[in-house]
């Protein structure tokens, strides 16, 4: 008998112990969790606020940069303007000069044509006046004519000797005009020069800012990302989005890049993460995914540089028999963000694209409803893209009504509570009143 007690007692205390033991410990390891946890996202927010404000320093320097290429620009502009116009002038000027120099090749040939008259002149005055003048009379010569010649010739003599003065005077003027513009010409050739330096170091000052916004562009692209990274991570770690400030923007980007219904999109991001907040609390153990779902989220975890055994993923549902596993803000499993994943790339600018980031999220989604049909933009088609999303080929009891035949329209969703039927039903609710929920 009183082995018997002795052993009923036995098997009490472990009935008792064990169960209080067992608690202690998964107590003792959940705080253990929320503190490694605690941890990692305070070391992770203060990773993210350095590099934001490396971020914001750097796009403050680019702004000034950029303001700064912008005035050498400026001066570059009137610096080739004031070059142009001395070019014109020189030209102008050369051309000048070698007008002048025609003007006096031209007065040389007047002056030499009337040194010959002239000459010509003076040698027949001097004959004539040289001649006799009993001579002239015995050679029934005219006294008078011979009086008129002399006093023609010692007029045209006079106007000869003015012509060569005047002609003279021109070619003093014409060689004095020259001397100016051959000064004229050296003083624009000297400004030209020193404007063309000027220019040259402009140049240089353009080509090392132009170079220094490249690489403040390429600072500001790496900062990026791995600030996007950074909160990835963050997210993972909390197990929700912290970009919910920015979901509605996301959305209109998404919607516009895969051309569906930014509202549509809104009301599917209530119903699927809530806004994005709701991205997982499991691990891969806990969310007892599939080998072939494991594999996947291992190359893409890898491939983003995450630990894919600390990586928060969705848990089972209790609703309905299933694993768990899905990720981020678009719940994509594994294998489906890998099909999706060159379309996201593309649509992002990311690449490889995170199913952890916000941007990449959203438009995975919206590629996927697009890709179902909601580009259509009627509502039986957006409504069917989202059962797909939810069921795939099985879509059809997620679109059901209370009927047993199969929902065709939804233009008189009554969105009254219970009178809401099936998910189809349920995001266009959200789609129509998704300004309640934002």
């Amino acid at each position: 008998m009183n082995k018997k007690k002795s052993k009923l007692i036995l098997i009490l205390a472990w009935v008792v112990v064990v169960p209080v033991f067992v608690a202690g410990q998964v107590s003792f390891w959940e705080s253990v969790t929320k503190k490694v946890n605690a941890q990692e996202a305070s070391s992770l927010s203060n990773d993210i606020q350095d590099v934001q404000k490396k971020l914001d320093k750097t796009t403050a320097a680019l702004a000034k940069d950029q303001a700064n290429l912008g005035k050498i620009q400026q001066s570059v502009g009137i610096t080739q303007k004031k070059i142009s116009t001395t070019k014109a002038v020189i030209t102008d000027t050369v051309t000048n000069l070698s007008r002048k120099e025609q003007e006096i090749n031209n007065l040389n040939d007047q002056i030499k044509l009337q040194q010959e008259l002239l000459k010509n002149f003076l040698q027949q005055a001097y004959y004539i006046q040289n001649k006799p003048i009993l001579s002239i009379v015995l050679s029934d010569g005219n006294l008078a004519d011979l009086l008129s010649s002399n006093e023609h010739f010692s007029t045209l003599d006079e106007k000869i000797v003015g012509i060569i003065a005047d002609i003279n005077s021109k070619k003093v003027q014409v060689d004095q005009d020259k001397v100016q513009l051959a000064e004229a010409k050296q003083q624009h050739e000297k400004v030209l020069s020193a404007t063309v330096v000027q220019q040259q170091g402009l140049l240089a000052d353009q080509s090392q800012v132009q170079s220094d916004i490249q690489d403040k562009a390429k600072t500001i692209a790496q900062l990026q990302g791995e600030l996007d990274k950074l909160q990835s991570q963050y997210s993972a770690v909390l197990g929700k989005s912290i970009s919910t400030n920015d979901i509605v923007a996301a959305a209109k980007f998404a919607a516009g890049a895969t051309n569906i219904n930014k509202s549509f999109l809104l009301g599917v991001l209530v119903q699927e993460s809530n806004k994005g907040q709701n991205v997982g609390g499991c691990n891969y153990k806990t969310s007892r995914m599939p080998a072939a779902q494991l594999t996947a989220f291992k190359t893409i975890t890898k491939e983003l540089g995450y630990d894919y055994t600390k990586q928060k993923v969705s848990c089972p549902s209790n609703a309905y028999k299933g694993t768990g596993g899905a990720m981020g803000v678009p719940q994509f499993m594994p294998t489906t963000w890998l099909g999706y994943k060159s379309t996201i790339a593309s649509l992002s600018g990311h690449n490889p694209p995170d199913p952890w980031n916000l941007v990449d999220g959203v438009v995975a989604m919206a590629s996927k409803l697009s890709n179902d049909g909601a580009d259509s933009k009627k509502r039986f088609d957006e409504a069917k893209s989202y059962c797909v999303y939810l069921a795939g080929g099985n879509w059809g009891s997620y679109c059901y009504g209370s009927a047993s035949k199969y929902k065709s329209d939804y233009s008189d969703v009554n969105c009254s509570g219970s009178s809401i039927h099936n998910y189809g039903e349920k995001v266009l609710c959200l789609k129509d009143n998704y300004d309640k929920y934002y």
